[in-house]
């Protein structure tokens, strides 16, 4: 069966195996890509775009620690927040291509034909629960490489100790769900660069069925 070509357009028609061969191999690239880009030393740490910083709902216990002279062991802290998510970006690889490969042909025509991340949408959209349940048990195992929590811990107690006796509100922040989310949310961030480079720039097309598929939009 061969897809239809738009009207007024002459160029070759692609079957459907060639569509979703060509996007699956798009989102492949992309995420070798991604996960080579953010697994690497500072791929986290030193990227504005995409570096973790001290959790939003802890930032009082930041400014807490700052103050009361702590300001090594909050750089200490945000730097194994981002030392965690890089080791386990790397390890990300064959979760995404597991991803890609379920992919059904309408879906790879709905994607062919959306805006420059509809690929990465709906490999967000339809993966990310299971990406997270796996991605999980490695970030608490890389956590743990970093001895992240021995940062973190020293300073959660003497705030909390300290709202004990001012009768503030203690914290409890999730690390490992924390950092599972922002390397998420970093591996996509560069899954969708890719992708809009695939869509908008031949010499970003690096095999045959690449250039045939996107050079055909």
């Amino acid at each position: 069966v061969l897809a239809s070509v738009p009207t007024g357009v002459s160029k070759p028609t692609l079957s459907n195996d060639e569509v979703i061969q060509g996007l699956r191999e798009a989102l492949k690239v992309g995420s070798q890509n991604a996960v080579a880009f953010t697994s690497k030393t500072d791929g986290f740490l030193k990227n504005p775009a995409i570096r973790i910083p001290f959790p939003a709902e802890a930032e009082k216990v930041k400014t807490w620690a700052i103050n009361a002279g702590m300001q090594t062991q909050v750089t200490n802290f945000e730097t194994n927040l981002n030392r965690a998510a890089e080791k386990a970006a790397g390890e990300a690889t064959q979760v995404f291509i597991d991803a890609i490969m379920n992919m059904s042909i309408q879906d790879g025509f709905t994607i062919l034909k959306g805006d420059s991340v509809a690929a990465t949408t709906y490999l967000r959209k339809n993966t990310e629960s299971n990406l997270r349940e796996r991605f999980s048990p490695i970030v608490s195992n890389k956590i743990d490489e970093v001895k992240l929590t021995s940062y973190w811990e020293p300073i959660a107690k003497a705030y909390n100790t300290a709202m004990t006796l001012s009768g503030g509100e203690k914290v409890n922040t999730d690390l490992k769900g924390y950092v599972t989310q922002k390397a998420l949310d970093g591996l996509f961030f560069y899954v969708a660069s890719e992708e809009k480079k695939i869509r908008k720039d031949p010499a970003a097309r690096v095999s045959d069925i690449l250039i045939k598929v996107f050079g055909h939009q």
